[in-house]
This record gives C-alpha cells, sequence and structure tokens, in this order.
C-alpha cells in the first residue's frame, strides 16, 4: 500500500527510493507492530475485563495457575492486527506469496476465535472438539498447498538441511504435506502458550529466524551463494515476519509475568500457522524442526506423555506440556520461560548454521 504512494516520489526526491528495499520495510514493519500493539494493547484489556472475556484454566493444571483464572483472553486479535496491518502497509500487495501467507493468517485466527469464543460462553476451557478444530487446521493447510500448487510456480518438492543437492518430488503428496506441516506448526504454538511471555517469546525469534531465511530465499544472489532454492518473490514474505517479531515484542509488554492479556487460541494458532506458512513459501519446510524447535519439543513431549499413558498406563512426565513438568519440578515461572527462551534461541542458531554447512 505505502510502497504504491512512496515509491513514484522516489523518482523526484531520492530519500523516497529506500521503500524499495525489503530490509528497509521489514524494518518498518516491526516497528509499526510494536507501536500498534503499544497503542492498542491497553484498550483491548479494558475491553475484554468489561466483557468479562477471561481466562478458563484447565482444572488437571498445576495448582498454582489457579489464580490466573479471569485474566482477560483473545490478546491474539491484538496480535493479528499489528501483524496484518504493517503487512498490508509495507510489503508489495501485488505478490501471492504475501496473501498466501496473510490468508492463512487470518483463517487460523477464525478458527482460533470460535474456539476462544466458546470456551468463553461456557466459562470452560473446552471449545472447539478436537476434532473439528484439526479438521479445520488441515482444511486450512491443504488451501494453502492448493493455492500454491495453482497460483504459483513453487516447485513441489522437499530440499534437506545440511545436503544442498538433496531434493524429494513430492507430487501428489504435496498438498496433504502443507496441510500436515500447518496443522503441526499451529498445534505446537498452541502446545506451548501455557505460561506467562513463553509463546510470543519463542514467537518472536522464530519469526525473526524466518525473516532471514525468507529474505535469502527472494534474492538470487544470496540464495545462489548460500546454495539454498530461490523463490523469486519470496522476499516480500520476509515482511509479514519482521511484523510478527514487532506484534510479538509489543504483545509482550502486556503478556510478561504477571500477565496482563493471554493470547488465546486466535493468537497460537494464527502464529503457529504463519510460521509454518512462511517455511513453505521460502522452501524451508524441514527446518522447521530446527527452527521451531522449542515448538517441537513442547508437542512431542505431549505425544509422548500421551502414548505412554495409553500403552503402560505409566506417565513419563510430572504434567504434559514440558514447561509444566518442570513447574512441577520446582522451577518458578520465571526460571521455566527465561530457559526456554534460551533454548528457543539455541535452535535458531541451529537453524541458521544450516546456511554454511551444506
Amino acid at each position: 500500500m505505502l510502497l504504491d504512494l512512496l515509491l513514484p516520489l522516489g523518482e523526484r526526491m531520492a530519500p523516497f527510493n529506500v521503500v524499495q528495499y525489503i530490509t528497509f520495510r521489514c524494518a518498518c514493519a516491526a516497528v509499526t507492530g510494536v507501536l500498534l500493539s503499544l497503542a492498542l494493547g491497553p484498550g483491548l484489556i479494558r475491553s475484554a475485563r468489561r466483557l468479562s472475556i477471561g481466562q478458563a484454566i484447565r482444572e488437571e493444571g498445576p495448582e498454582r495457575h489457579k489464580s490466573k483464572a479471569g485474566t482477560p483472553t483473545m490478546g491474539g486479535l491484538l496480535i493479528l492486527t499489528a501483524v496484518i496491518v504493517p503487512t498490508l502497509l509495507w510489503s508489495d500487495l501485488s505478490n501471492v506469496y504475501v496473501w498466501l501467507a496473510v490468508g492463512t493468517t487470518i483463517a487460523l485466527g477464525a478458527v482460533g476465535f470460535v474456539d476462544d469464543l466458546l470456551k468463553v460462553r461456557r466459562r470452560h476451557n473446552r471449545g472447539l472438539g478436537m476434532k473439528t478444530k484439526l479438521g479445520l487446521q488441515l482444511a486450512v493447510g491443504a488451501a494453502l498447498g492448493a493455492g500454491l500448487v495453482g497460483l504459483t510456480d513453487l516447485d513441489a518438492n522437499l530440499s534437506f538441511p545440511f545436503f544442498k543437492a538433496l531434493l524429494i518430488e513430492l507430487g501428489p503428496f504435496y498438498i496433504p504435506f502443507v496441510a500436515l506441516l500447518i496443522a503441526g506448526s499451529s498445534n505446537a504454538v498452541n502446545l506451548t502458550d501455557g505460561l506467562d511471555g513463553l509463546a510470543i517469546g519463542a514467537t518472536l525469534v522464530a519469526a525473526a529466524t524466518y525473516a532471514v531465511f525468507a529474505y535469502i530465499a527472494g534474492n538470487s544472489i544470496a540464495a545462489r551463494y548460500l546454495q539454498v532454492s530461490y523463490v523469486p518473490g519470496a522476499g516480500e514474505v520476509a515482511v509479514i515476519c519482521s511484523a510478527l517479531v514487532g506484534a510479538s515484542l509489543g504483545f509482550l509488554w502486556f503478556n510478561a509475568h504477571p500477565a496482563q492479556v493471554f493470547m488465546g487460541d486466535v493468537g497460537s494458532l494464527a502464529i503457529g500457522g504463519t510460521i509454518g506458512a512462511v517455511a513453505v513459501l521460502s522452501k524451508q519446510e524441514l527446518l522447521l524442526v530446527l527452527v521451531g524447535g522449542l515448538f517441537v519439543l513442547e508437542a512431542l513431549s505431549v505425544i509422548v506423555q500421551v502414548a505412554s499413558y495409553k500403552t503402560t498406563g505409566r506417565r513419563v512426565l510430572l504434567m504434559a506440556p514440558l514447561h509444566h513438568h518442570f513447574e512441577l519440578r520446582g522451577w518458578s515461572e520465571n526460571q521455566v520461560v527465561v530457559r526456554f527462551w534460551i533454548l528457543a534461541v539455541l535452535f535458531a542458531f541451529l537453524g541458521l548454521s544450516t546456511l554454511k554447512l551444506r
């Protein structure tokens, strides 16, 4: 939007030429996201309190979490606003990848919104049924995959970190693969969102890392030098990543312990889907296991816990997801959050290291 308005001015005033550079617009999107979050956050929190939109705490959770019941939720609406508005302002709106990423974000945000709304109305932590929610997530992922096949020239193959020449053609399995990846990424962030600031801090790290990968994927010189898949136009997706970084910073202001607001499923499902979409659009799908390593650990902890209990009757962890296990081991909430953030940064460094280890 602003690109179309400001770029013609560069012909008369040289300083405006800077808007043609993705790096500059990424910085602007991040700053815009922070400012929007900080400006709109207090009003959203007041409105949530006035409308009694409070968090319902699951009964089987840690005892000390019971005091958080009633904390305003659905703060993900703030995150979505602070991501989508800067993206529309600072990205090239003629780029199909931007619209596919934004569409995925909005669609999964809508799924999370309905889930949160049901929880608020029922005064219970159960919203949409598990099968219904998963089905909707898979549908959104399949729509993204179909959009990529029908609207872009993106290759339906899979590249592998650390291997510069290894590619697997997915063919008819490409759309199901994208659907599973989006659903998995969306659920992983959702499972991580259990402590004040935990999920949004890890999101900030993952989004910043994928902004680098998206920029490189869209730059022919950088992609060739680093021997990664070149995707013409994918660099614009770095703008939405940067907007997510800014939105995360702004939301963390209100979500830091003790949290004034929770993101709810409207935030976590949308965030996870956005990161998954960027991974697909930048042709770094499998790298999501490293870059989003913390989210993967949280999801795996639930899978292992459920599988162990159903097969042996025993629990591997004191409580799943993983962050609750360490809470029950005696770590304070702040200790768990900060140490998990450190893990998220380490995973991000591992992901970035694959650029040279090929």
